[in-house]
């Protein structure tokens, strides 16, 4: 073959396959995600977000090559849920994953349309997010935080941990807490049990978050945080009264353990984004939310702060140590 008839061959086939190359490119276009956070960008926030960014990656989604991840942090009421919703539909983004009940609710009045994934919420169906756990029906499925034999167990740890506890308080905002959690029978039961006089403190400012706290008694009195969005922004500052009263109190998330908190029991947020990216794949590749169900947890995970511990003047027993997954010292 001559050289020039060789390059024509060569040019040939390059420019019949190129626009295959172009096509399939058309074809299967870069994804966006839009991802309202109810965390601020902090190191809380960014855990959460790596975890959901690893699990699409393990499935073939990678940020910046065929996915594109754009989000919105602080998404923590109403009011900033409603303003960041409104900015994300007009990005026309493929698919939601809505952190928090704010950021659901604002997206599930938003659109029936574009498909979501949740996490970080409490109560799925009393919200109206979805139909049933097996069936939610709409656009809409995803991670549940919370199972309702938690309340119990908060009240029973505490006790464990602190003995001469007589009196707990249950410190929460009316407008973002779990509404079952407030009114918990399982809570109830245990403290019936357990001869503890069980005291719900409705708050609704910092302000209502230091008169409640102030108002308890060191030694016989404690404290139990719900998953409550606007306490949780507020840990610090709940955290520092308690150590600086002498309150035991327990805790959903283990990074205020981490932060100082005494202990806690709940669920491992960063692994419910983990797991959220599965349902993204399944999404993506062409299943419905309405056929996926609503996941409810399973695993709960203990930590103690002995550090803090010891400033409260409690001893920890080995027994309650070697259930701990995380023991900080």
């Amino acid at each position: 073959m001559k050289r020039r008839e060789f390059i024509t061959l060569v040019g040939g086939a390059a420019a019949a396959s190129w626009p295959l190359v172009v096509r399939a490119q058309q074809t299967d276009p870069v994804r966006r995600i839009g991802v309202l956070m109810t965390t601020a960008d902090d190191r809380e926030g960014q855990r959460r977000l790596n975890a959901f960014r690893e699990g699409l990656d393990k499935r073939g989604w990678t940020d910046a090559k065929n996915v594109r991840i754009e989000v919105t942090w602080s998404v923590s009421n109403a009011e900033a849920a409603e303003a960041a919703v409104k900015a994300l539909l007009g990005r026309a983004p493929d698919l939601i994953l809505a952190s928090g009940t704010s950021a659901t609710s604002a997206a599930h009045r938003a659109t029936a349309a574009i498909p979501m994934v949740f996490t970080v919420v409490s109560e799925p169906i009393e919200q109206g997010f979805v139909k049933t756990l097996a069936h939610p029906g709409g656009n809409i499925t995803g991670f549940s935080n919370l199972e309702p034999s938690l309340g119990g167990k908060w009240i029973e740890l505490l006790k464990e941990i602190a003995p001469a506890v007589t009196r707990v308080a249950i410190i929460f905002n009316p407008q973002t807490a779990p509404a079952a959690f407030v009114t918990s029978q399982s809570a109830d039961q245990a403290a019936g049990k357990l001869a503890i006089e069980l005291v719900r403190s409705p708050i609704h400012d910092v302000a209502g978050i230091e008169s409640a706290i102030a108002g308890l008694r060191s030694q016989t009195d404690g404290l139990i945080l719900l998953p409550d969005t606007f306490v949780n922004i507020h840990r610090k500052l709940v955290v520092e009264l308690a150590s600086r009263l002498r309150l035991p109190a327990i805790y959903p998330f283990s990074y205020v353990v981490a932060e100082g908190g005494l202990a806690s029991y709940g669920i491992d947020l960063a692994d419910s984004f983990r797991q959220a990216a599965v349902y993204v794949d399944r999404i993506f590749r062409g299943e419905k939310p309405a056929d996926l169900p609503v996941q409810q947890p399973t695993k709960f995970d203990l930590a103690i702060n002995l550090r803090t511990a010891k400033a409260l003047g409690l001893i920890v027993s080995p027994e309650l140590l070697a259930r701990a997954e995380e023991v900080i010292e």
